[in-house]
């Protein structure tokens, strides 16, 4: 017989995800090392080279560098404070830091956005010679660093917000070096150096909507909502089609921090002699079918007092 039971919501047989190991999370934290450790370098070089050579484009780049840092080290922080165990003040342990540190990043990326805007203004209105060699070297050395850095986050990016958040910055970061680049080329044959802040524009622009969802992920988990891709209705159908189970009602269904889904839920029951029994289906299915490992269920023989009152 086999062990992967159907799922009560798509019928299909579910496939149980491979129990955590704390070895994963030791991976991600010797990956962020080396990742900030590369970043952290190129961050003194590429804003030592924006004055160097005068280049906004390059300070744009050096301006999202300083947010990969920033993101790889509070990354780096959130792993290992939220490593710490639950207590006494804080009865879901340090997790909730990784969300914290998210959306941090996520501002700091606005501001930097911001000020390259304005600063890309004034160099419209006053144009400033750039030096397209000097600006062409270190980008091409930038773009290096941030294909080393992406490669050393991929595998955890999925499983973190906070690994995401630093994944997504040095992604970004790494099209403004193309950007840059190709705005060194142009400028190194045409002269034009108007180029070099619309190529700061660009950056900015393009990392705007990602920095968004980035921070619409974040709020929904800092405000408790219903985590991105599951439904309330279905999860509120999925138990009422439980054996045993006659209703469901003061359902709650959120995360502490990313791939932590929390559940609770009043259940009324056909049978109060089988209550535990109901229970502990309701409890099996949560968990099978939307991964939902912990559940407080309330079961009753009837709808609470201030359930019924809302009827009326």
């Amino acid at each position: 017989m086999s062990d992967k039971l159907d799922n009560p919501v798509t019928g299909k047989p579910n496939i149980a995800a491979p129990p955590a190991h704390d070895h994963g999370k030791d991976a991600n934290s010797r990956m962020l090392v080396f990742a900030l450790i590369l970043t952290s370098t190129f961050l003194v070089v590429e804003v030592i080279g924006s004055f160097v050579f005068n280049s906004l484009a390059l300070l744009s780049d050096a301006g999202h560098m300083l947010t990969d840092v920033a993101a790889l080290a509070i990354a780096l922080m959130a792993i290992r404070i939220g490593a710490r165990p639950a207590d006494d003040q804080r009865t879901f342990g340090y997790r909730r830091f990784e969300i914290l540190a998210a959306a941090f990043n996520a501002l700091m990326l606005f501001a930097v956005a911001i000020y390259v805007l304005v600063e890309a203004i004034n160099r419209f209105r006053d144009p400033e010679p750039v030096q397209s060699g000097g600006m062409l070297a270190v980008a091409i050395a930038g773009l290096i660093i941030n294909l080393v850095s992406m490669r050393l986050l991929q595998s955890g990016k999925e499983r973190s917000l906070n690994l995401k958040g630093a994944y997504l910055e040095v992604w970004a970061d790494m099209l403004g070096s193309i950007g840059v680049i190709a705005g060194a080329i142009a400028i190194r044959f045409t002269g034009m150096t108007w180029i070099d802040p619309v190529v700061a524009v660009g950056i900015g622009l393009w990392v705007l909507p990602r920095t968004w969802i980035l921070l619409r992920d974040t709020a929904n988990v800092l405000l408790e909502g219903v985590p991105r891709g599951m439904s309330l209705d279905e999860v509120r159908r999925a138990i009422g089609a439980v054996p045993g189970v006659q209703s469901a009602h003061d359902l709650h269904v959120w995360s502490i921090t990313s791939g932590n889904v929390s559940c609770s839920v009043h259940v009324v029951v056909d049978d109060i002699a089988q209550a535990e029994a109901t229970r502990n289906r309701v409890a099996q299915m949560l968990a099978q079918a939307f991964q939902i490992e912990h559940a407080t269920i309330q079961t009753e023989s009837k709808e609470c007092a201030e359930v019924r009152s809302t009827h009326t």
